[in-house]
């Protein structure tokens, strides 16, 4: 039986069409539809994306659509995941704080607010003692003067947070992902291609994003952005407020 990347260009072939003529009708790329001729898997972006490309094409080129998806299913799709396992989230040492509590473990080392705690209900204690047992002097009235009308001190204030200047999206896949990123619906692509590494997009006002597959860490301004565990594509439009998945038809090369 031919491949799938023969099928398809035999089948052109008989219609007398070249890659420009089926790229017209079917609004695929050309250089996915190559791709799809030379069984290139690597340079298309994942699974769901080779299969309704395949479709596309076998549909316009006389080819059982049905046939030519399910081999394709059968022979590539379950070599590779579309997604990576995910790691999970580190524990904070308040968590491991209360879970030794309850597991009956031994406290850890008195904090400083403790010790400084401690140290004042000494002071207190000390200056107790003189007053009981010291002099009514003049010095001594004088001091006690002096330690009313100090003022005290207050507390640092606490720094206001500046909010981000612009929105910073930084990408990192687990495996090689196709991406898609604009700055807004009908803007100029910024990037196109294969992610291998991770990579940061900027932009004033909003970054959207379109990736073949889920397995990325993905953080807007520093903060991590949450995907759920699914073989579908995902799209995302980031803001300074954050960010949040997009439609498939509205993502960025569509």
């Amino acid at each position: 039986m031919p491949p799938i990347g023969e099928k398809l260009r035999e089948a052109r072939m008989r219609e007398g069409l070249d890659i420009a003529d089926v790229e017209a009708r079917t609004k695929i790329r050309a250089k996915y539809l190559r791709a799809l001729e030379n069984e290139e898997w690597h340079l298309l972006p994942g699974h769901t994306f080779v299969k309704t490309f395949l479709r596309t094409y076998a549909e316009q080129v006389g080819i059982d659509s049905h046939v030519l998806v399910e081999e394709y299913r059968l022979s590539h799709e379950a070599d590779e995941p579309d997604v990576a396992p995910i790691a999970s989230a580190p524990v904070s040492r308040r968590e491991t704080f209360a879970r030794d509590r309850r597991r009956g473990a031994p406290p850890g080392p008195p904090r400083r607010g403790a010790l400084l705690a401690l140290a004042a209900v000494g002071l207190v204690a000390f200056l107790l003692v003189l007053g009981l047992f010291g002099g009514d002097g003049p010095e001594e009235e004088n001091a006690a003067t002096e330690t009313e009308s100090t003022p005290a001190k207050r507390p640092p204030a606490r720094r206001r947070r500046v909010a981000p200047r612009g929105v910073a999206m930084r990408v990192e896949p687990s495996f090689p992902t196709y991406t898609c990123v604009d700055t807004g619906d009908g803007t100029e692509v910024i990037y196109e291609g294969t992610l291998e590494e991770a990579r940061t997009f900027r932009n004033p006002e909003r970054i959207r994003i379109n990736l073949g597959k889920r397995s990325v860490d993905v953080r807007v301004n520093g903060r991590p952005v949450e995907i759920a565990d699914t073989p579908e594509p995902i799209g995302l439009e980031a803001t300074r407020d954050g960010a949040e998945e997009i439609a498939e038809g509205t993502r960025p090369c569509a």
